[in-house]
């Protein structure tokens, strides 16, 4: 009885929790380069003087769905998309790298390359900064050049090279902002040569719809069965007391 008390109760307001992190999915359908947040549940035993026989529901966040996203078409000469697996680099206000699949990029008014929520791009040695009033050009390998009005392709300025890395997947941790990190004690992957980008096209959210929807509705009968476990519990609880009475 009494672990049917706390698994039921955990598993309710985990029930809950996962649904939160349903309805985040749903909402970044849209979202270029977003990355699905998967949950997972497991039982663990009550730590402490307590009856052994107590258990609770955890959930546990393995990571993100890696899958790649559809390449949507944009034909802007700053929108970027990796092909198969690899990351951009994002440099953090630390000096720590986060790496992001979101290619829609800007120039800054300093002049630096930057993501559209203004996080400043790395490149392989180090900040790109582009000439003022020049127009950029980003190739599949990321060289980025730039061109001044009038200027021939030929004999561009090169302004340095995207930092394209490929980590192993199970080593980075997503963070609260959507940008993904490597573990704690991990270091930076260095660039790799191997990745290769889509020039004039996003990648778009890897969420599928249906599939979260579907979840949506399953978390919902999930958190019912758990409340109908504790009602359960509960009434077992009150029939125990009427048989105790009339012994």
């Amino acid at each position: 009885m009494d672990r049917m008390i706390y698994v039921g109760m955990t598993g309710a307001k985990q029930a809950m929790e996962q649904q939160a992190s349903v309805a985040n999915n749903m909402a970044n359908v849209s979202t270029p380069g977003f990355r699905a947040q998967i949950n997972n549940y497991r039982a663990v035993p009550v730590v402490g003087e307590e009856t052994p026989t107590r258990a609770m529901v955890v959930a546990t966040t393995p990571g993100a769905n890696m899958r790649s996203g559809p390449l949507m078409e944009t034909g802007r000469a700053l929108d970027v998309a990796v092909r198969g697996d690899g990351w951009l680099t994002v440099q953090m206000p630390d000096g720590s790298e986060a790496y992001t699949r979101v290619g829609n990029l800007q120039v800054g008014a300093d002049g630096q390359l930057m993501t559209m929520d203004s996080r400043p791009i790395a490149g392989e040695a180090g900040p790109l900064v582009v000439p003022p009033g020049s127009s950029l050009v980003i190739a599949s390998d990321g060289r980025v050049t730039a061109l001044g009005a009038g200027d021939p392709l030929v004999g561009a300025a090169e302004v340095g090279r995207l930092k394209l890395v490929n980590p192993v997947a199970a080593d980075l941790v997503r963070g609260d902002d959507g940008l993904f990190r490597m573990q704690t004690g991990a270091a930076a992957p260095p660039a790799d040569p191997n990745v290769k980008l889509a020039i004039g096209a996003l990648e778009g959210s890897n969420v599928n719809p249906v599939e979260a929807m579907v979840d949506m509705i399953a978390n919902a009968r999930r958190f019912e069965m758990q409340m109908k476990t504790l009602q359960t519990a509960e009434s077992n609880d009150q029939q125990a007391n009427k048989l105790l009475s009339n012994s």
